[in-house]
């Protein structure tokens, strides 16, 4: 059962969210009809802010949230498995809420078979498709205890152990998956702000990121401090998907999910 200081915590987070602006002790009794007193709130926000979960800029004004606050109040909110989503509904959204959506169709290949070919080429046969390449005896032993592996995988220890060859062939056909921005303006606006070097805006605009990320929450490493980047499995036109919501800890994104899931 949550307790009365984490009730007011995620009172006032609801509130900054929808608001944007310093919550008070009065307002925020008044927007949840509250039944605790101001001074009672303004106890619990003293503590809140005691432990690194409220700040407040001057001494008469409201309060709100840390980035830490966020950071736990989201981990606790979407955690969730998302099932069908509604492409059309991510267009519209993700401008209204003000995030930047990442889409990608998610081929599942796994190296299923090697044939060596008189010992000149290699073909190496995936779920969907096929790459040739020059044999080489040391490589031809080293993947044959690769087979069964996912796509990603093969593409990443392709890359660690030099393997050139198939490693651009295996990215060339990744890179040709299905895949969708939304709101591509945010994210050039966050890039810039944050100064994204070349690579790393790449990574973004050619999906890359999502090759690298599983299903999870992301605070730091692929967003900047104050940013949170959601990644889900998921089906959009009942297409086995991976999908990527990056924006700042402040935007309403229990509001975006319930609205584009169909399940």
């Amino acid at each position: 059962m949550i307790d009365k200081k984490e009730f007011l915590l995620h009172s006032i987070i609801k509130a900054y969210i929808e608001h944007l602006e310093p919550i008070g002790s009065s307002q925020l009794k008044s927007l949840y009809d509250i039944t605790y007193s101001p001074a009672t709130i303004r106890g619990y926000f003293k503590k809140l802010g005691d432990e690194g979960f409220l700040a407040q800029e001057h001494v008469s004004s409201g309060r709100t949230p840390t980035t830490e606050a966020l950071k736990q109040y989201w981990t606790s909110k979407l955690n969730f498995k998302l099932d069908f989503i509604d492409e059309k509904q991510i267009a519209y959204l993700a401008k209204e809420v003000g995030v930047s959506v990442f889409i990608q169709d998610q081929k599942s290949d796994n190296l299923k078979n090697i044939l060596n070919v008189e010992n000149r080429y290699m073909i190496l046969e995936f779920t969907s498709f096929s790459i040739t390449v020059k044999f080489s005896d040391a490589l031809y032993r080293f993947l044959s205890d690769m087979i069964g592996l996912e796509l990603v995988h093969i593409l990443n220890i392709s890359k660690q152990v030099g393997a050139i060859e198939i490693y651009e062939q295996v990215n060339q056909y990744l890179e040709n998956k299905d895949f969708h921005i939304y709101n591509t303006k945010e994210f050039f606006s966050l890039a810039l702000q944050f100064n994204f070097d070349e690579e790393s805006i790449t990574s973004f605009l050619k999906g890359k990121v999502l090759d690298s990320i599983e299903e999870g929450l992301y605070f730091d490493g692929i967003v900047p401090v104050g940013y949170i980047g959601v990644c889900h499995n998921c089906k959009v036109r009942n297409i086995d998907t991976k999908m990527l919501v990056v924006g700042e800890l402040s935007k309403d994104y229990e509001y975006f999910y319930n609205k584009i899931s169909m399940s």
